[in-house]
């Protein structure tokens, strides 16, 4: 069985940082290219950031380059976001996605399997 299970979401306050985790299991974790999307309230679901199997490439929407850093340990079976310097506009469901052939890092199409999500609020 497929499975993602995101983690580490939160309240921060603006400036602060959260380290999101996502734990899978059912398929070859290390075959897959990763990424992180968000939906805030309202609004479509976005691509964060991504990373290609061997951890060779990561890629960053504008809105979070140099804020956040993805990162996956193909070890553990496990997919991280490192959120700093964090923004009342980064408030958002936090998944975490799982593509077998990605060409577009970008393009949420892409990805075959999506977590549930875990809650990331920036508020003073």
């Amino acid at each position: 069985q497929v499975r993602l299970v995101e983690s580490g979401g939160g309240l921060a306050q603006p400036g602060g940082s959260l380290r999101l985790s996502c734990a899978a299991s059912g398929f070859p974790f290390s075959v897959y290219a990763m990424s992180w999307a968000r939906q805030a309230p309202g609004k479509d679901r976005e691509w964060v950031a991504g990373i290609n199997r061997d951890e060779s490439d990561a890629y960053y929407a504008d809105s979070v380059e140099g804020r956040f850093t993805i990162s996956r340990d193909n070890a553990k079976n496990m997919l991280y976001l490192q959120m700093n310097n964090l923004e009342p506009e980064d408030t958002a469901l936090y998944y975490c996605g799982a593509g077998r052939w990605v060409v577009d890092a970008d393009s949420l199409a892409e990805y075959d399997v999506w977590g549930q999500g875990t809650q990331v609020t920036v508020s003073s």
